[in-house]
């Protein structure tokens, strides 16, 4: 490719987009691979083929509509990862109803806003998960379900649900999940037949919140166009068929879970594998040697989890080659151990956004490896990237500046939420990440930090990420995250939270002594803080805000921009 002059790039593809909604595609994939396995539920004893999981989906979608839910409704999904929510969402799509994922994390007051926000008229939920007991939250929400008839719960503080459907069995005042594929007649499914030319694939298709700092979550507005061609490009990516296992431990009601497994894998007929209902590294591990995956998923906290784990070198990884490491920025160190110890020699990364469906960037197979462990690779085709400074102009190439990225996969927009939407769209379709990046001259992206993470100390802006990763170098750290603190003579300071490796020890000190002469010394952290873990989100991002509220408090400091 010709050398950049600026920083903007275009991905050209001789690959067109898929005109198709995601039940016309899904059907394809049926017919073409009708015996290639399609899912395997480790915790549920699950073993699918694509035949029989359309027969599943085909059901469940005819009883959503028996129950009187039409197209544009939307249906909610609280509940960790099982087969239940992989059949919801082929037949939301296939029924033209709106999927809205919802945080397994959430508790009473975050679940009552999402529901409410949207206009949920149906949820589908879990039992329990550990500590979040979902029908014990619902109905301390909504205590007329008892003395509801099921499909007709009209409760107070949700004035819109109708209907709860409860993966594990009926309740009272519930369906029970495999009780919906039961009213599933003739007319139903005809009326499902009939509605596969009509569906349009620019129609909202799902919503997912963001998980944002401050204010409540805006909920991302996700067509069949979006996801579907995202999923899609993801497996070309990855050179995914139909002979691929995929382990996916990240949660379904992410971008990530959704769209990076899900779709990437039944866009190419290969298999989705769930090790277990959330994160673990045993799990993981004992999963992918036991069913010979081809592929693994995990943001960089899980890679680290799953080599840490004590039994790590009893199992054989052998059968990996691909996989994606992505949702937050992923460290060098990191990725060369995952594919020097765990096989996975064509191991991606990604880099997006919900809403931008996600993936704007993806590294290669091919490309060589100091790009693949060292860059979030080039741009997607059919997307369009532009890096510019606060002034909006596009900076020179190796320069940082804000990434906007334009094209198919931008959301329609913050459901509800026109001026929310206007402030992260402008009049040109792009859409502002709120991400520092720079592009290199051969059009490979740096993700350098957050707007909001960069560190202003004595004048000098200063990336947390840069230091991260020249820490992650010190023979002792398993894992580091760097944050900025208020300090009257400087306006910041830069803080190292560092988790060691199991048995090590080290000081302060220690930690200082490795950074100087080596970074510069604004660069070298004042403050050293030795940790067990680090407040993040159930999708594995680190929470840098409630560390930084944290430091203020422990140490004293007032922020000098609020004070």
């Amino acid at each position: 490719m010709t050398k950049l002059t600026q920083s903007y790039v275009h991905g050209a593809s001789a690959v067109p987009l898929i005109g198709e909604t995601v039940g016309q595609h899904f059907d394809a994939v049926v017919r073409r691979h009708p015996d290639a396995l399609a899912l395997i539920v480790r915790h549920q004893g699950v073993r699918w083929t694509y035949r029989q999981l359309k027969e599943r989906v085909d059901a469940f979608a005819a009883g959503l509509l028996a129950l009187g839910l039409e197209p544009g409704d939307r249906i909610g999904i609280w509940s960790p990862n099982n087969a239940e929510w992989v059949v919801t969402q082929f037949a939301t799509a296939k029924a033209g109803l709106i999927l809205v994922n919802i945080n397994p994390a959430y508790r009473v007051t975050e679940v009552e806003y999402a529901l409410n926000k949207v206009g949920c008229k149906a949820l589908v939920t879990a039992t329990a998960l550990k500590a979040s007991d979902y029908v014990a939250m619902l109905r301390q929400l909504a205590p007329e379900i008892d003395t509801s008839a099921p499909g007709h719960l009209h409760a107070a503080r949700l004035p819109d649900l109708r209907l709860v459907i409860r993966i594990g069995g009926a309740a009272p005042g519930m369906l029970g999940f495999d009780d919906v594929a039961g009213l599933a007649g003739a007319p139903e499914r005809q009326r499902l037949d009939e509605l596969a030319p009509r569906l349009q694939f620019d129609e909202p298709i799902n919503i997912q919140f963001t998980s944002g700092t401050t204010g409540f979550p805006k909920g991302a507005t996700l067509t069949h166009h979006n996801i579907l061609n995202n999923g899609f490009f993801i497996g070309e990516t990855m050179r995914l068929d139909e002979n691929d296992r995929i382990c996916i431990p990240v949660p379904l009601y992410h971008c990530f879970g959704m769209v990076l497994g899900n779709l990437a894998c039944v866009t190419h007929a290969a298999a989705m594998v769930y090790p277990s209902e959330a994160f673990d590294p045993l799990s993981v591990l004992e999963t992918v040697a036991a069913e010979r995956c081809t592929g693994l998923y995990g943001v960089p906290t899980m890679f680290i989890a799953e080599l840490g784990h004590a039994e790590f070198k009893r199992f054989d990884l052998s059968s990996l080659r691909t996989g994606i490491m992505a949702g937050s920025p992923c460290p060098v160190e990191v990725m060369k151990r995952v594919i020097a110890e765990m096989h996975m020699s064509e191991v991606t990364i990604c880099y997006g956004m919900t809403e931008t469906s996600p993936v704007s960037f993806q590294t290669a197979a091919d490309d060589p490896l100091d790009r693949r462990v060292g860059t979030v690779g080039r741009i997607h085709p059919h997307v369009e990237v532009k890096i510019v400074d606060l002034e909006g102009r596009i900076v020179p190439p190796g320069e940082p500046g804000e990434l906007c990225t334009r094209g198919y996969s931008v959301m329609r927009g913050y459901w509800g939420d026109t001026e929310k939407t206007a402030e992260a769209i402008d009049a040109g379709r792009w859409m502002h990440t709120g991400d520092l990046a720079t592009l290199d001259a051969e059009g490979y992206c740096n993700i350098v930090g957050r707007i909001k993470d960069m560190v202003i100390r004595g004048g000098e802006n200063v990336y947390p990420r840069e230091i991260e990763e020249f820490l992650y170098r010190h023979p002792k750290v398993q894992d580091v995250q760097v944050i900025g603190v208020p300090d009257k003579k400087y306006g910041e300071e830069l803080c190292a939270w560092v988790k060691l490796k199991p048995g090590e020890t080290a000081s302060e000190e220690d930690i200082r002594a490795f950074c100087r002469g080596r970074i510069a010394h604004y660069k070298v952290p004042r403050y050293v803080k030795f940790v067990d873990g680090f407040p993040m989100t159930i999708t594995g991002k680190i929470q840098k805000y409630l560390m930084r509220e944290q430091m203020k408090k422990e140490l004293g400091l007032v922020d000098e921009k609020t004070a």
